[in-house]
Formats: structure tokens, sequence, C-alpha cells
């Protein structure tokens, strides 16, 4: 069986939507023959293979809104001989050239997001949506949150799975260099709170800062973007400077570290744009405690309050300095919610459940089409999980 993947961009291209799409192809490509189709960084074509995985990284000659204006995608797509094209959404662009391809292979779209700041593009490209969400044999949703909240998915819910992300929690579960964390300590002190994510506005990192006013602690800021220069003058506006670090984008290793030497992992993302947070999970399978915010995304459905971590009202420093302070003020506390954290990412959110998953949706899907090919029945992965049954357990 051959599946293709439609993406905008894979690693070494940072994002969670890339590192998500790395992840399960590596994974499906373990018992399937998978390519990745996505834009490059500059105006050459480039196939690589990726661990099995064929990746075909597009020449690209500009941007259009963030979007990578790639010439040849729709001869591309035209000519691949696939038994499922894998969409993943919001991207636009791809989403023209597919339909313009006419490629006839069953269609998966992963929604991983809707439109939400960017209103008039969205009014625009909503009938595009309905084309393409009509073509589409199923959609993955990443959280049960999202499909409730997302008015594509709720609209079209009969043919929504519910296939959270997962992470390969083992990488994340002890640090890279014990040497390593306790430098960090040394360097920042005994009380850390950690964010990591690219400098935009739904990130909600100005909140954060602020709050910081009230919290005894240094706060790492880990991620690269357009607001940088704005929050490191909210920093100097609330007079935190001294206690408020940006470190820009880390390394693998390095941001594995970071999360060890951390008490407390914030995510105060203040749009639905912010629709799972991976990075929760990664601080989670580092038994990071978590405090994120009350968004009807998926944010508040990975880290639960009171169990894993604290859940505030977006856009509220005073709610995110009162809930570090209480975290601060219990180890206990901390301890608790962290080895629960750990525990729920092993159990709930690993990286082989979303392969699986993934794979018995392809069955199902390659099941109701007359030109199915025959499917191995047994992948080299384990414990596959009927997405129907997954998503009621979801709802439990």
């Amino acid at each position: 069986m051959r599946v293709v993947h439609l993406g905008k961009f894979y690693p070494s291209h940072r994002g969670g939507i890339e590192s998500h799409l790395e992840l399960l192809c590596r994974g499906l490509g373990r018992a399937l023959e998978v390519e990745v189709i996505v834009a490059n960084g500059s105006n050459t074509t480039v196939v690589e293979d990726d661990r099995g995985v064929a990746v075909r990284r597009l020449a690209c000659i500009g941007n259009f809104r963030s979007a990578p204006l790639c010439p040849t995608i729709v001869r591309e797509i035209r000519r691949v001989r696939a038994d499922l094209i894998h969409l993943h959404m919001p991207n636009p662009l791809v989403a023209i050239a597919f339909l313009l391809s006419r490629n006839a292979a069953p269609l998966i779209v992963s929604w991983h997001s809707d439109i939400v700041r960017q209103r008039l593009l969205g009014r625009l490209i909503a009938p595009l949506q309905r084309i393409v969400v009509g073509c589409a044999a199923a959609l993955i949703a990443s959280s049960p949150n999202y499909l409730d909240g997302s008015p594509t998915l709720a609209s079209n819910r009969s043919r929504v799975q519910v296939i959270p992300y997962g992470i390969d929690q083992r990488e994340f579960a002890r640090p890279h260099d014990y040497s390593a964390v306790a430098a960090i300590r040394r360097r920042y002190g005994e009380r850390i709170v950690l964010a990591v994510g690219r400098l935009v506005y739904y990130k909600g990192f100005d909140y954060l800062i602020r709050a910081m006013r009230e919290v005894d602690g240094r706060l790492l800021i880990v991620g690269e973007g357009p607001l940088q220069a704005s929050l490191k003058e909210a920093a100097a506006a609330a007079d935190v400077s001294d206690r408020v670090h940006f470190l820009g984008d880390l390394d693998r290793p390095a941001l594995i570290d970071h999360y060890h030497a951390a008490d407390i992992f914030t995510l105060p993302s203040i749009a639905r744009s912010e629709a799972f947070g991976i990075v929760q999970l990664e601080a989670m399978a580092a038994g990071k405690p978590i405090i994120n915010t009350r968004l009807d995304s998926g944010v508040p459905f990975v880290s639960r309050d009171g169990e894993t971590g604290l859940t505030v009202e977006a856009r509220s420093a005073p709610a995110l300095a009162q809930a570090l302070n209480r975290l601060f003020a219990n180890p206990e506390l901390r301890a608790r919610f962290g080895a629960a954290a750990a525990q729920r990412v092993a159990r709930e959110f690993n990286a082989e459940l979303m392969v699986n998953r993934t794979l018995e949706l392809y069955r199902q899907v390659l099941a109701r089409s007359p030109m199915a090919p025959r499917l191995v029945s047994e992948s080299r992965t384990s414990d596959t999980a009927s997405p129907r049954s997954s998503r009621q357990a979801w709802r439990r």
C-alpha cells in the first residue's frame, strides 16, 4: 500500500505540525510505502530518504500569506500513484493543487486547525474548504475538544475520527546530558518556569511575562518569531528583564535538558490557533507539571486541570501568577502532577498508538473503496485500536 502525505514543510523546518508529520510518517513507513510532498526552503527540488520515508521537497519561489508557492505542485500530485492521499490542513494552496491535479485516490484530511485570526482569508477560502472536506473519505481531529469547537469538523462529525498527536515519550523521559541540566539550574536558580513556542500573538507570552512581576523565579522562553522585540520591551516595561530570558531556538538535546531543568512548564496561549500544544506532551513526558489556559481547543484536553497541572483563564496575567505561585509553594503537588503527566503521555499520547490508529483509519477507508488494494492485516506496530472506539473512549 502506498500513501502520499501533502504538507507545508517537513523537518528540519521547525514547527509542531512538521514534527508530527515526521513522527507519523516514520511510524507508518514501518508498515507501508510512504511519500511526503512538501515545500523546500529554496528554489530547487530535493528528494531525500528519511528512515524509509521518501521526502520530496519542491522548489519554492516565494510565499503568499505564509503559504509557500511551489509551481510544480499540481504536476507532482497528479503524477503520484497512491492508494491514499493524506492532506494536512490548513494549507489552502496545496488543497487547491490537489483539486486541480484530479488525482482520484481516496483523500484523508488531518484538520490541524481552523483559520482563526485571518478572518477575511477564512471567508475567502471557505468555499474551497467545503469542496476539499466534501471530497474527503475521512477527517482527523487531534482532540474531542477541537472536534466540538470547529464548525468544519462539527458539521461533518460522521466522517471525523479523533486521533490525538503522539510523541516518543522515551526521548523526553531522561535528560540528554545530566551535567547540562545542572549547569542550567546553576545559571538560572532553583525556581525555573519554561515556555516553548514561536514568538507569535496566540502564544500569549506577553501575559506570562507580566505574570512574572508577581512570581519569585526565572522565566526561560525558547523560540523565535516576529514578536521577539516587542516581548523584550514588555519585559522591560514590567521591570522583569533580569528574570525573563529569551533563549532562541534550541536543538532537540538542549531542549530536552531545559525541560528537565525546569520546575514548571507553561503554555499561556490565548487563541484556539493553539489547537493542541505538542510541547505540553514533551514537558509532560519529562515529568513536569503544566500550567495551560482554558481554550475551546485541545490544549486543556492534553493536560488536565487538577490531574497533570493547572488550567487558568486565558489572557490573565494574575491567573498565571497565582497558578505559578501555588505550584512553587507546594513541591509535593508539583511532583504529583509531574508523575501523572508522564503517565498520561505514556498511556494516551505515545507515537505507537497514534500510528496504529491512523493505520486502522486507512484500513477502514480502503475497505469502502471499490479499487482498494489489499492492506497487510497486521502492521509491524502493535496495540492497534479502532479510531471509532478511541473517539468514544476520549469522551468517557
